[in-house]
């Protein structure tokens, strides 16, 4: 007892260096529950490291089935694009064929082409009237065509082709999306808010009762299922939105009414799913892959998705106006040289390029046979529609 006590004692009186006094001895308990968090959280990262792997794996899935080569040769070389961060563009073509069968099925009636400018943190959606005259590449024994023509008689290439020749703006990626397919992909990200630009009733299906009441400058709009019972909403679900987007003959501008009602759900559409999580999300991305088909590759979508997002938050809607003419009893989109420079020089400033002069008159080589006809449609545009 004694030899204890003054052990104790010997301790507590025993020199200390420095002055201070011993750290007492860690406990053996608090070290093994550290180890045991620190397992559980190395198991939780290997998990999550799974799991996200298998998300991504999936999301690869899903865009190896919506690849398809455009089958041309590209003005300039999108990955070292892609790689810099440089600006980019996109030719998007909307067809109304149903499921898309991977083949040059139905005429694309929406056309837009959209320049992606991460410096600038801009977005330009510029709409192209579908009937503006072209003489096809590679298929330009047809002339005269319209130019939403081009991808049933010539595929993507040729419409890549015509369009970046007739604007002499670089095409990088395209896509063909199936409109109707946008109805579940607008659901996918619960749906979306659109303001009117004018006052219109629509009945989506002849053979169905259901009408949709759209307000000038509000998101307000109305819907009857039976025609009769109307009920309010301002956020539109996929088929609200597609029908909002389709109607065209009770429109004052027509066509260009219907691309700026198509522009403003794109724009809406965006928004709600432009973010890295949304577009490496599994589902989401499976529900893109039945609708959609780009020639851009799983490592182009992981770029767009984690660095230029942020460009999605500032977007310009334009279009390029065309008049209406009749040849031969068709109508087609007549585009003065003046409005084609205008939106040339927009794009190419848009995607950071040295400004040049527009592109061809008809985006291909008209055939000798036809010359006439190009002499003529530059005589109307220079004569009636961009008088001097």
């Amino acid at each position: 007892m004694e030899n204890n006590m003054s052990r104790a004692a010997r301790r507590q009186s025993a020199p200390v260096p420095n002055g201070q006094p011993p750290r007492p001895p860690r406990p053996r308990k608090r070290r093994k529950k550290w180890r045991w968090l620190a397992a559980i959280l190395l198991l939780l990262v290997i998990v999550g490291g799974v799991m996200m792997s298998m998300v991504l794996s999936n999301v690869k899935t899903s865009v190896d089935k919506m690849y398809r080569s455009a089958k041309v040769t590209k003005a300039r070389d999108v990955q070292q694009v892609l790689k810099k961060g440089e600006p980019f563009s996109i030719l998007v073509l909307g067809t109304d064929t149903g499921a898309l069968d991977r083949d040059r099925t139905g005429l694309t009636d929406s056309m837009m082409l959209i320049t992606v400018n991460p410096k600038k943190k801009t977005t330009t959606m510029m709409s192209i009237p579908r009937d503006i005259m072209v003489a096809i590449v590679g298929h330009e024994n047809t002339f005269p065509q319209k130019l939403n023509a081009a991808f049933p008689i010539g595929g993507v290439s040729s419409t890549i082709l015509t369009l970046q020749n007739y604007l002499n703006v670089p095409i990088d990626f395209y896509a063909l999306v199936n409109m109707g397919g946008l109805e579940k992909l607008i659901n996918q990200v619960g749906g979306v808010k659109v303001v009117s630009p004018l006052t219109f009733t629509y009945q989506p299906d002849n053979d169905k009762p259901d009408v949709y009441k759209f307000y000038k400058g509000k998101e307000k709009f109305e819907y009857a299922a039976d025609g009769k019972n109307f009920k309010t909403y301002t956020t539109m679900n996929g088929y609200a939105a597609l029908s909002f987007s389709r109607m065209r003959y009770d429109d004052p501008q027509g066509d260009y009414g219907r691309q700026l009602r198509q522009r403003l759900v794109l724009k809406a559409l965006l928004k709600k799913s432009a973010s890295a999580k949304t577009l490496l999300n599994a589902k989401f991305m499976s529900s893109i892959s039945k609708n959609v088909q780009t020639d851009m590759k799983f490592n182009n979508l992981t770029t767009v998705a984690l660095k230029y997002m942020s460009a999605t938050k500032n977007q310009t809607s334009e279009h390029i106006q065309g008049v209406g003419d009749m040849y031969n009893g068709v109508s087609y989109q007549m585009v003065t040289e003046t409005e084609k420079q205008r939106a040339t020089t927009l794009l190419r400033k848009s995607l950071d390029l040295k400004a040049k002069n527009t592109g061809t008159q008809f985006g291909g080589s008209v055939p000798a046979l036809y010359a006439y006809i190009a002499e003529y449609n530059l005589n109307m545009i220079n004569e009636t529609l961009d008088p001097q």
